[in-house]
């Protein structure tokens, strides 16, 4: 398939969209927030020839299915990992690799330790892990973690959905704030405000930091049991500028990644895969076209 196209899939008593084009090794692309499958297609344009690529909208993002237009608590780590591995089921896809950002990255961890005979690599565009630990909320840092626990109020999406402006300066302050090249969205914001303007979108985004709320706590808090460090081939490419995954928090990778090639990516912020997607699709081809060829894959550090 030379094109990206939409399609739908019955999944865990949902009707999931996703985006699928291209032929060869499958890849999963898993969204963050606030992002949505749309967010991928810089990078699955630029792969279409190397990869059968699909990027899934997770449960209450974008064209996927409404579990609730209220608050609610059913967007855990381990729902949407149970979704990506039932449209995985539904593909026919026994093995595939992962390409993760944000949220997407909590849920490759969760499908790579369940389904490890699954994923063929992992590969991550920063990376929310365990290590992190209580720096989400150090006191410096507290400016830029505030929208987690804002999104959590049962009135807030009625605030940011109230009219079309104020979704707009509202989306707009995060994708601006959080990358690097300030022009990266130029031309395509009415796009994302369409997007979360679409009844339920607001809500089924903010149901996530509701549903994630309690790990999260327990890992700030050191209260949480340390997972088992995951084996797959791991690639953490990570933007230099990103204000929200600050670049030293990349220390402890290698404590929950045992196969892990880190390295940064010196133009980018949060939104690596947007703000630079030819350097982020050549990242990912090389990096999945090594695995397949070198089964005996050794870590790399160039941070």
């Amino acid at each position: 398939m030379n094109t990206i196209d939409s399609h739908f899939a019955d999944v865990n008593g949902l009707r999931l969209h996703y985006l699928r084009g291209g032929v060869g090794s499958p890849l999963v692309l898993l969204h963050g927030w606030p992002e949505w499958s749309h967010v991928w297609r810089p990078v699955m344009s630029r792969l279409i020839d190397r990869f059968d690529l699909i990027a899934p909208d997770f449960r209450g993002f974008g064209d996927t299915q409404k579990t609730s237009v209220r608050p609610a608590k059913d967007a855990t780590p381990d729902s949407l990992a149970t979704d990506t591995l039932g449209l995985a089921d539904r593909l026919g896809l026994e093995r595939f690799g992962i390409v993760a950002h944000d949220v997407g990255g909590f849920v490759a961890q969760v499908i790579a330790r369940r389904a490890p005979e699954r994923v063929s690599g992992l590969f991550f565009f920063n990376c929310a892990y365990p290590g992190i630990g209580a720096r989400w909320v150090e006191p410096r840092h507290l400016l830029e973690t505030w929208y987690q626990f804002f999104h959590q109020l049962p009135w807030v999406a009625e605030l940011i959905g109230s009219s079309r402006d104020a979704c707009r300066i509202y989306i707009l302050n995060f994708l601006r704030h959080w990358s690097h090249r300030k022009d990266a969205f130029d031309g395509e914001l009415e796009v994302w405000v369409d997007n979360f303007m679409k009844p339920g979108n607001l809500q089924g985004g903010f149901n996530w930091y509701l549903s994630n709320h309690e790990s999260r706590m327990a890992v700030i808090e050191g209260t949480t049991t340390t997972p088992p460090p995951i084996n797959a081939p791991t690639r953490v490419f990570w933007g230099e500028h990103d204000p929200l995954f600050k670049q030293s928090w990349t220390d402890r990778l290698s404590e929950f990644f045992t196969h892990l090639e880190l390295s940064f990516a010196p133009d980018a912020g949060h939104f690596v895969h947007y703000e630079t997607p030819e350097r982020a699709s050549d990242e990912i081809r090389r990096f999945f076209d090594r695995i397949s060829t070198d089964g005996n894959f050794r870590a790399v550090s160039h941070g």
